[in-house]
C-alpha cells in the first residue's frame, strides 16, 4: 500500500465516529471516563502552573526583567540624520555625529534644551558661553557653504536659534520672560505703571541720573539698582518655582524698569 492510501485509511480511522452515545460511553468504559477526569484535572493543573508561573516571572524577586513582560522598551528615539541615516544616540540632535550634517530646525527643542539645562530661573551651569561656543563650531552658516542649498537653510536657521537661545538665557530679565512664554503667559513689557510706590522710585532715579556730574556718581547709582534687579530677580525665581504667576509679573515688571534705568546709565558713562 502506498503511502497516500496509507495516509487516507489512518485519517478515516480517527474521523470514524464511535456507535456509542456519551452517556453509553460513560456507563460502560469507566476507563476512558477516569482518563478524561485525569486529562481535566491535567489541564486545570497546567492553567494554574502556567499562572503561578507568570507571577514569579513578573515578581519583583525574579531573575527575569519585568521590562520584557509589562512595559515598551525604554529606547528613547532622538531622531535620524536626513542625510546619511544614522540614528542620534543623545539629545538635542542639532547637528549628526556620523556625518556633520546640520539638521532642520526642531521647535520643541527650547532654549534649556539647547543647553542641557533644567527648565528653570537659576542656571547653576557657569559653561553656557562655552556650549555656545561649541554649538556656533558645528552650526554656523560659513561652515556649510559649499553644501546644498537644504543644509545651508537648516544651518542658518539652527546658528540664529543658538544665537537667541544663549542671549536669552544670559540675561535675568529675558530669561525670566521665556520661562513665562513656555507657560503660556506673555507679559507686556510697555504696561502702564499703575503702582504709586514704582513711579515715585523711577521719577527718583531719572532726576538721580540727570544730576550725576561724574562717572564716579554714575557708577554708584548704577550699582545701588543693580541690587535692587537681584532683588526682584530672586523675588521672580521664588514666584516662579511656587507657581503664583500674579507675583512672577509684578516681579518682572519692577526688573524692566531697573533694567532700563541701568541701560540708561550705561549709555551717559
Amino acid at each position: 500500500m502506498s503511502n497516500r492510501r496509507l495516509y487516507t485509511s489512518i485519517s478515516r480511522f480517527l474521523t470514524k465516529k464511535s456507535p456509542l452515545n456519551p452517556t453509553s460511553s460513560l456507563n460502560s468504559h469507566p476507563r476512558l471516563e477516569s482518563s478524561r477526569v485525569l486529562s481535566r484535572s491535567f489541564t486545570l493543573s497546567l492553567e494554574t502552573t502556567s499562572l503561578w508561573t507568570c507571577y514569579n516571572l513578573l515578581s519583583s524577586n525574579s531573575r527575569v526583567s519585568t521590562k520584557n513582560f509589562c512595559s515598551k522598551s525604554e529606547d528613547k528615539d532622538f531622531g535620524r540624520c536626513w542625510n546619511c541615516g544614522a540614528v542620534a544616540t543623545s539629545a538635542p540632535f542639532l547637528a549628526c555625529t556620523s556625518c556633520r550634517s546640520v539638521q532642520p530646525l526642531d521647535p520643541s527643542i527650547d532654549y534649556f534644551k539647547i543647553f542641557g539645562l533644567e527648565k528653570g530661573f537659576e542656571i547653576k551651569d557657569e559653561n553656557l558661553e562655552t556650549k555656545y561656543k561649541d554649538w556656533q563650531k558645528k552650526l554656523h552658516p560659513d561652515l556649510v557653504h559649499s553644501k546644498s542649498e537644504k543644509e545651508r537653510t537648516y544651518a542658518a536657521e539652527q546658528s540664529a536659534r543658538v544665537i537667541d537661545a544663549y542671549h536669552t538665557l544670559d540675561k535675568p530679565l529675558l530669561r525670566a520672560l521665556y520661562l513665562l512664554q513656555l507657560e503660556g503667559i506673555h507679559v507686556d513689557e510697555e504696561k502702564t505703571v499703575s503702582d504709586p510706590e514704582l513711579l515715585a522710585e523711577i521719577m527718583e532715579i531719572r532726576e538721580a541720573v540727570e544730576e550725576a556730574n561724574d562717572s564716579q556718581a554714575l557708577k554708584q547709582i548704577q550699582s545701588q539698582i543693580q541690587r535692587k534687579l537681584e532683588r526682584w530677580s530672586n523675588s521672580f525665581g521664588n514666584a516662579f518655582k511656587n507657581q503664583e504667576f500674579e507675583n512672577a509679573i509684578k516681579s518682572i515688571l519692577r526688573m524692566t524698569y531697573y533694567q532700563r534705568a541701568i541701560e540708561a546709565i550705561v549709555k551717559k558713562l
